[in-house]
């Protein structure tokens, strides 16, 4: 696992008694999900999600512990982590801890729901989806008060957009069920997923029964929004008419049969651009990304074919890519701001060779 701080080699958590965690009790493994400590005391590094997973009720914990222990067991020994000085003293964690972690389980709010307090409990706790959409300091650590507010996902260079600002994916304004497909199918009328959360919808959120998902969605949609200024006019006098000639000519030969000639899209399977939070987000990295990389929504139980979107890095050149990106930013009313070829090479050196 690459972080801005080096390496670390996650463990084995198979049943095997010496290289995973056979000999672990059910008290221990709950207490290293409550408190981030190992079952020989070390501290761990909060890659592991501790600060987010100490909210986890211990039957939950038991339960997870139950399901580890019926993993076949695997004969792997762990490797050590490759962290630079000083991030590799452990010792060090007992400041981060002050600073960044407080421990306790989930106390659920009397003032809600059942159903919203289920979905607190899940974003906060086992989806721990802080993690991505919180934007973290030079020591890897985030504040309570800035949760959800987006930010780039270290290593990945992805940006993870604000669930709180209806101009980036605040779901105030979104239907349960929009919220819910995201979720859990990966593609709904307002949009997909792609990039880290396509991996953590294939991965984890399919598989929510239908009831947790909109417990999700519930608590997501509820989240107090940190900005309630108007989204500003569209920035296309901003741009220069010839590179938003380049744009328009691009976009009707590459984009225009999926997203439409005016970017309304057909959705499920293709989004719309126009009024798409997504693509006007003040951080232009995601949709620079997409027309370099392309992607698919994942694949997932309730939409085991999904449409996707082919890479157009071999087609465009930086030119094209920022035009067509600045295009869709601003077109439509879109109230994004231009991009620039520089932007797109720095994004085209990621791509493998």
């Amino acid at each position: 696992m690459a972080t801005p701080f080096g390496n670390l080699y996650v463990p084995n958590i198979t049943a095997d008694d010496e290289t995973g965690i056979g000999l672990w009790t059910a008290d221990e493994f709950y207490r290293m999900m409550h408190t981030g400590v190992s079952r020989d005391g070390t501290l761990l590094y909060p890659a592991m999600p501790f600060a987010n997973y100490t909210n986890v009720t211990r039957e939950d914990s038991d339960a997870i512990y139950a399901y580890l222990m019926s993993v076949t067991p695997v004969v792997r020994e762990n490797r050590p982590h490759e962290l630079r000085f000083p991030f590799n003293q452990r010792e060090l964690l007992i400041g981060w801890r002050t600073l960044y972690f407080q421990e306790g389980e989930y106390v659920p709010d009397p003032k809600q729901s059942a159903q919203w307090n289920r979905g607190a409990y899940l974003v906060k706790g086992l989806g721990h989806c802080s993690m991505c959409h919180t934007a973290v300091n030079a020591l890897g650590g985030s504040r309570e008060s800035r949760a959800f507010e987006g930010g780039m996902i270290p290593n990945q260079n992805w940006y993870a957009p604000s669930l709180t600002s209806n101009r980036e994916a605040g779901l105030g304004n979104w239907d349960l069920q929009d919220i819910a497909d995201l979720l859990q199918v990966g593609a709904s009328k307002r949009g997909a997923v792609y990039g880290p959360m396509a991996e953590v919808v294939y991965n984890s959120l399919q598989y929510l029964t239908d009831e947790d998902a909109i417990a999700m969605a519930d608590y997501l949609k509820s989240l107090p929004p940190r900005d309630s200024d108007p989204p500003p006019p569209s920035q296309a006098r901003l741009v220069d008419p010839s590179v938003m000639e380049l744009g328009r000519e691009t976009y009707d030969q590459q984009c225009a049969v999926c997203h439409g000639k005016d970017g309304e899209g057909y959705p499920p399977a293709f989004p719309p651009l126009a009024g798409n939070q997504s693509i006007t987000m003040s951080s232009p990295v995601n949709s620079i990304r997409m027309v370099l990389n392309g992607g698919y929504a994942p694949g997932t139980k309730k939409n085991p074919r999904p449409h996707g979107m082919p890479p157009f890095s071999h087609i465009l050149n930086d030119q094209a890519v920022a035009a067509v990106v600045t295009y869709i930013r601003v077109a439509w009313n879109n109230s994004g701001t231009p991009v620039t070829p520089d932007q797109a090479n720095e994004l085209r050196k990621l791509l493998p060779e």
